[in-house]
């Protein structure tokens, strides 16, 4: 979208004053070219209206008539109102009625021609609950807005829908001609070419035109991320030489005999990827995802020992301080042994700051033969304040918790070191082809053989009392529970539980057992006390919200109850669910629902049948999208008007591929080879 004229101001176009050029920013639509490419939330047939007395009960219709009557009724001193409307088409007459909308009575006027859309409530009289209306003017509005296939965008309050459709009809002849016709993909994917897209969009002679016209406009919206994606990696390697972090396997050997079990061949095959691209003549930049449990943390250990091997220091951020002082502990105890300092850098606690303080002098770093350290700390490692020398691998752990913008920060704290990100949140197809498009990926797709499957069962609340007395048994063996709740705190509407006053009856109820409260508002040191009693077996029951969806590993704790589960989506729910099965007992996952939905009950079903990821991650971005499944902080998700990642697998696919020979062909200089 090159052309000046489709990056004026929408305030140049013919009628569009100051009021309306607010209206539309909401919208988000601030030049004529996003006006352009502002999509219809769906369509109208208005080739073909029902006579209102051929309306049938409770199914969706397009009527129309001439206002007969209407009126205003409020109710209990003005507090309630009821607009209705009479329409009359000859064949009979149709009562529109909206409740507690009264500014509804300055739209029409008697003897107005309206289309109405909307399901018949009832037949007697003919009645419509808030439907959808248009009212109809002569002249050229009577082609545009009826008699065809009508285009129905999203509005903003105070914008007719009217008012945008005519504002788009008149606006897209004059400038569809500047909208650049994007090489490759249309001719490949035999879709129509971008201007026909567009007219197509808004205007369609047949229904059946929309789709194409949608997957085209999507395909170039895809097309330009994995160009952008291209060139970046395209930069890094023309520009950036690789650290030779490959390692002697000095340190690797020791510490996988000692490790006292065996790496599974995935965890063996992804090792051997790692060592490849850290010895390579590029930085590496990989994506490793694995199931919870399928041992990602000995993969980052041995990755680190490779560059530490190779003289270099480590850093490795994870997103929150529990999981930073779960790391810190486990990496300490992995390393230790083995002579190499680990560090921990987070808001409250840095460890190396501490040696200083404690008449040291030279922090570890230096000592132990000299072997340069492991650091690991949370987003206080993105810090200005924070430096570090000889940076030669970042390690992101629980990559979806973080921004891209917050993963640049880190590397760019070295010479282009190696980066190896991590998630147990496995990535659909699709988001792993877009938004970690700049990442090779890696897939650890098999659990350690003593891990016995977690069985999952979906509850409703009268079930609880039979629930805790599960639990209590559970107690009795000498296991542990968690016990998760979405808030901290009670909102207005009551209807969601909450940790602090459950911890409470929990702890009433499950005596003599020990419970403990762990929340996102305590501090620093009594989220880690109480994880560590947790650790310790000091507490039987942790009661918590979704902070513990990473960072608990207590092997020992056998039963996973999560209230509210609705409120969660199914990558989370998996996730939390994964805090237990970490040993060879059996363990459980309950998950406590209202699930008033239909689509509520379908996607926990989804997790009572299946304890695989990678399926019930893409379920999650089915059902969800992957605006919400990835959360706001992911910021590098771009913003689609057309594509779908939830669907457009197919074309991600043809994009990157065009991306590539685009690239290609760009870089290739004559009388070069082809060949890369």
């Amino acid at each position: 979208m090159s052309s000046t004229g489709l990056q004026s101001p929408v305030s140049t176009l013919y009628g569009v004053g100051t009021e309306r050029t607010a209206q539309l920013a909401r919208l988000e639509i601030r030049t004529i070219g996003e006006l352009l490419l502002h999509r219809p939330a769906r369509y109208e047939d208005r080739r073909h209206t029902a006579a209102i007395r051929d309306l049938v009960l409770k199914a969706p219709a397009m009527a129309r008539g001439k206002v007969v009557a209407l009126g205003l009724k409020k109710y209990r001193k003005g507090t309630k109102s009821l607009f209705q409307l009479v329409l009359d088409d000859g064949t009979a007459r149709l009562h529109c009625q909206w409740w507690n909308l009264p500014y509804m009575e300055s739209y029409f006027a008697q003897g107005d021609e309206v289309v109405v859309y909307g399901k018949t409530k009832s037949v007697k009289p003919r009645t419509m609950d808030h439907p959808e209306t248009e009212v109809i003017e002569g002249g050229e509005e009577l082609f545009i807005h009826v008699n065809r296939i009508v285009p129905i965008y999203p509005l903003t309050e105070g914008l007719p829908q009217r008012w945008l459709r005519g504002l788009i009809w008149r606006t897209l002849p004059r400038f569809l001609a500047e909208f650049d016709e994007l090489e490759m993909p249309g001719a490949i994917a035999g879709l129509p070419s971008r201007r026909a897209a567009l007219q197509s969009l808004h205007f369609p002679e047949e229904l059946k035109e929309t789709d194409p016209a949608r997957q085209r406009l999507a395909l170039d919206e895809l097309l330009a991320v994995q160009l952008e994606i291209g060139k970046r990696r395209r930069n890094l390697q023309q520009n950036a030489r690789a650290l030779a972090c490959g390692g002697d396997n000095s340190l690797i050997r020791p510490f996988l005999k000692q490790l006292g079990f065996e790496l599974t061949e995935a965890q063996k095959r992804v090792l051997r990827e790692l060592r490849g691209e850290l010895s390579g003549a590029q930085p590496m930049r990989r994506l490793v995802q694995g199931d919870v449990g399928s041992g990602k943390t000995v993969v980052a250990a041995c990755s680190a020992l490779m560059a530490i091997e190779s003289g270099f220091t480590v850093a490795l951020m994870a997103p929150t301080e529990i999981l930073a002082g779960q790391h810190f502990q486990t990496f300490n105890r992995w390393f230790e042994p083995l002579e190499v300092p680990v560090h921990l850098q987070t808001g409250s606690v840095k460890t190396r700051d501490a040696e200083r303080r404690a008449g040291q002098g030279t922090p570890s770093l230096l000592k132990n033969r000299g072997r340069p350290p492991l650091i690991i700390g949370t987003h206080a490692l993105v810090e200005s304040g924070f430096a570090v020398d000889n940076l030669g691998l970042v390690v992101i752990d629980e990559q979806h918790k973080f921004g891209v913008a917050q993963r640049e920060k880190l590397v760019r704290k070295g010479s282009y070191p190696h980066l190896l990100v991590m998630t147990a949140t496995p990535i659909p197809r699709t988001l792993g082809l877009t938004i970690y498009g700049d990442l090779d990926i890696s897939v650890i797709d098999e659990l350690p053989q003593n891990r016995t499957p977690i069985r999952t069962f979906v509850r409703t609340q009268e079930a609880l009392p039979k629930v805790f007395t599960f639990i209590r048994a559970q107690l009795k063996l000498g296991r542990q529970a968690f016990v998760v709740y979405p808030r901290v705190e009670e909102t207005s509407d009551g209807e969601v539980k909450v940790a602090m006053q459950e911890s409470e009856r929990i702890e009433r109820g499950l005596r003599p057992f020990r419970v403990g409260l762990l929340h996102g508002q305590m501090r620093s040191f009594e989220k880690e006390n109480v994880s560590q009693q947790f650790r310790r077996n000091e507490l039987q029951v942790l009661v918590a919200t979704s902070i513990i969806e990473v960072g608990v590993d207590v092997p020992n704790a056998t039963v996973m109850l999560i209230e509210n589960a609705e409120q969660f989506g199914l990558a989370q729910l998996h996730q939390m669910r994964g805090r237990v099965g970490r040993s060879r007992h059996q363990s459980f996952c309950i998950l406590v629902a209202s699930a008033r939905t239909r689509e509520a009950r379908h996607r926990l079903a989804v997790l009572e049948r299946s304890n695989d990821g990678f399926a019930i991650a893409e379920a999650d971005l089915r059902l969800r999208g992957p605006g919400e499944l990835l959360g706001s902080q992911q910021s590098g998700l771009p913003k689609f008007r057309f594509a779908d990642l939830a669907h457009d697998e197919e074309l991600v696919k043809l994009a990157r591929e065009s991306a590539r020979a685009i690239l290609q062909r760009d870089t290739i200089q004559p009388g070069q080879s082809t060949k890369s």
